[in-house]
């Protein structure tokens, strides 16, 4: 496994065929004489399809469960990765991401504490975060031609994340697909060998940042809601080689999938994925319409989208009478609160209502309600750390208005805070600038009306100052953010930058502590 492996084999005529082609030739041909044989009888008929069984079974199940020596997310035992694959594919695959942004997997092996797995599938993860591999403008993680901070800006940038610049503490990531091992990346075990997990997990997500610049602050946020007793992903530091390539330090995380859902609340249940260009929006009743926006990530075949369309379908016709009234009947009340209280707690910019659109709705099927689950915490600890807890966080330390001026985008709506440029970058995805309304990807519906509304200011409050003891004032965020530190250092990410950046997140620590223990509305 050591070395370059780009002449490991020759490359046949089937191997420039395209890699899903290859190992799903039958699949696809079935499909097509299918579809043929669709096109032929039923014309433009139009099928819509409904799925209304409650049955437990995941049907993507795993056959073949790899085990290792040491749990895979112990923050306590050193961890290494290695990625090998052809440079032919990897060429390719940038090829084409460059072009029109796609993100295929190209095979590779990968050895995860000293467990080999051959075949495994790897992509680059992420959409901002990349938008410096194709030369675009960026927005959170990824652009390196944005404004200049305000004055001040840097005071309030998240600790871990380095390089700051561009619009307070937005990571300016010198991606370059000369360093592979410092891209983000989405590891899938059974890409191509279908049934397959590395101690039950069949995906891994290696988080940007690297070294000095290993994202502590989303090791830091995922630790904290984890004790507070909140479903987050399970994460740790590890060395990564790629090729021949020199070791980088990265944070790999828990990835939201199929898996994942079935964790929660013992799996009887459906988790939605919010994508990053979708938009909380009433588009009718057909399914097909909001796949784009939400994508199933267990029970397929059993369950489908039909109960979050029935929810958003409320949640933009409900009036602010009926919305108070029944948003019980659609919700568990008090996950929402404790989901809000936590994003605005860690100074998270982008939860659901951010650019990234950063939520799951998991769907109970027993009680027929929704709770919001986050995921994706590499923009917390960013602005204004004396924010209070019905301010909007934006990733500027000068907080915006709680109210816009008349005619102006309400900063509780998720609006663009203040200090956007005028032109956005192209390419960004649907609903940046607003097309959407509040279920656009500035703002969400049902984060703004549950916090404008009178009748469950109590409920968020008391979720807000109960966790706000479990972080701050038990001193907790500062003890975990210490031994996340030694554990990066362990994995070897020691070094001045990161001495710096760990300075830089305990003064925006202490400064959140010291400002929710003068809120009133905190303390009581």
């Amino acid at each position: 496994m050591e070395g370059d492996t780009t002449t490991r084999r020759g490359r046949r005529l089937r191997d420039r065929l395209p890699l899903r082609l290859r190992h799903h030739w039958k699949p696809v041909a079935t499909l097509g004489l299918g579809l043929a044989a669709m096109v032929y009888f039923l014309g433009d008929a139009r099928i819509s399809p409904y799925v209304t069984s409650s049955s437990r079974v995941e049907a993507d199940g795993i056959t073949e469960n790899v085990g290792g020596p040491v749990d895979l997310y112990d923050t306590s035992v050193s961890h290494s990765i290695q990625l090998t694959y052809q440079q032919t594919d990897f060429d390719k695959m940038m090829k084409e991401f460059r072009d029109d942004g796609t993100k295929d997997y190209i095979e590779a092996d990968l050895v995860i504490d000293g467990v080999y797995l051959n075949d495994v599938g790897i992509r680059l993860k992420g959409n901002s975060t990349l938008m410096s591999l194709r030369g675009d403008k960026g927005m959170p993680g990824g652009g390196r031609n944005l404004p200049d901070a305000p004055q001040g800006a840097q005071a309030g940038a998240p600790g871990g994340m380095g390089g700051f610049g561009g619009m307070g503490g937005m990571t300016q990531y010198d991606l370059s697909e000369k360093k592979p091992e410092e891209l983000p990346w989405l590891v899938k075990v059974d890409e191509f060998v279908e049934g397959r997990a590395y101690q039950g997990e069949r995906e891994i997500s290696l988080r940007p940042g690297s070294n000095g610049q290993v994202p502590l602050n989303e090791a830091l946020s995922l630790s904290l809601i984890g004790k507070s007793g909140q479903k987050a992903e399970r994460y740790a530091f590890t060395e990564l080689r790629v090729n021949n390539r020199p070791t980088a330090t990265r944070l790999m995380v828990e990835s939201p999938d199929t898996d994942y859902a079935e964790d929660v609340a013992d799996g009887h249940g459906v988790l939605y994925k919010a994508k990053a260009g979708g938009s909380f929006t009433y588009r009718g009743d057909d399914p097909t319409d909001y796949e784009s926006s939400f994508k199933q990530l267990n029970k397929k075949g059993s369950q489908d989208l039909e109960p979050v369309m029935k929810l958003i379908k409320w949640a933009d016709r409900a009036s602010d009478e009926e919305f108070a009234r029944d948003l019980h009947l659609y919700m568990d009340v008090d996950s929402l609160a404790a989901y809000l209280a936590t994003q605005n707690l860690l100074l998270n910019f982008d939860d659901m209502a951010g650019p990234g659109k950063n939520y799951l709705l998991w769907y109970d099927l027993d009680t027929q309600k929704f709770s919001v689950l986050g995921w994706d915490y590499n923009l917390t600890f960013s602005g204004d750390a004396t924010a209070g807890p019905k301010d909007s966080i934006s990733n500027l330390p000068q907080q915006a208005p709680s109210r816009a001026p008349e005619g102006k985008p309400d900063a509780t709506l998720g609006g663009m805070p203040s200090g956007m440029p005028e032109g956005l970058p192209s390419g960004m995805p649907g609903g940046m600038n607003g097309k959407d309304g509040p279920g656009g990807l500035m703002g969400h519906v049902l984060k703004t009306r549950f916090l404008e509304s009178d009748a469950f200011e109590d409920v968020y409050l008391k979720a807000y100052r109960a966790l706000y003891q479990k972080f701050y004032r038990s001193g907790t965020a500062v003890e975990e953010l210490q031994s996340i530190a030694d554990q990066a250092r362990s994995a070897g990410a020691g070094s001045k930058e990161l001495d710096t950046a760990v300075t830089q997140l305990k003064t925006t620590v202490t400064d959140r502590a010291v400002a929710l223990a003068e809120d009133q509305q905190v303390i009581g």
